[in-house]
């Protein structure tokens, strides 16, 4: 994969241009009358959706008596299936998920819904990337806007998220 310049890029690109992760940028035309982001980046791609995979940001409650807060939590997870809350909670050692809303991700990100990268956000978050991304040469996710993905490769994405890897698919 080579290793594309980020001038005039996403904060994704440019943070892993900083961090020196190869990637590959894959541009396609949004349709904005798009209901699956995901999907409509495989179908454009031409890529197994099993490959692509959705950002998504759910509220994680700590365990009870733990005396922490509630905190987002970022689930990567192939566009093929749905986030498994529960096992999303459990990965991060939570008592229970629910999906964050819409304006508070893109707030805590700094991205639009729809383009969501898990590289590059506003802050840092806990992150999950589904097992399955490891049984891939190479992954698409959101390079930050809609109509453009990266590809990359699993052990890449652990590293430059800090990601656990664990099942939190359906």
């Amino acid at each position: 994969m080579a290793k594309r310049a980020a001038v005039g890029g996403t904060p994704a690109t440019v943070a892993l241009t900083r961090a020196g992760i190869a990637f590959t940028l894959h541009p396609y035309e949004h349709d904005p009358r798009a209901h699956s982001y995901g999907l409509e980046a495989a179908e454009a791609l031409g890529v197994d959706p099993a490959r692509v995979f959705k950002t998504l940001l759910a509220s994680v409650d700590p365990t009870p008596g733990s005396g922490q807060r509630a905190s987002l939590t970022v689930g990567i997870v192939p566009v093929s299936g749905q986030l498994d809350l529960k096992a999303l909670a459990r990965a991060v050692g939570g008592g229970k998920a629910a999906m964050a809303d819409v304006a508070a991700a893109e707030r805590a990100t700094g991205y639009v819904a729809g383009g969501i990268s898990p590289v590059g956000q506003k802050r840092a978050h806990r992150t999950v990337l589904d097992e399955s991304a490891l049984c891939f040469p190479t992954v698409f996710v959101s390079a930050g806007r809609r109509g453009l993905d990266l590809e990359i490769t699993p052990d890449d994405l652990v590293a430059v998220t800090s990601a656990v890897v664990a099942p939190i698919r359906r």
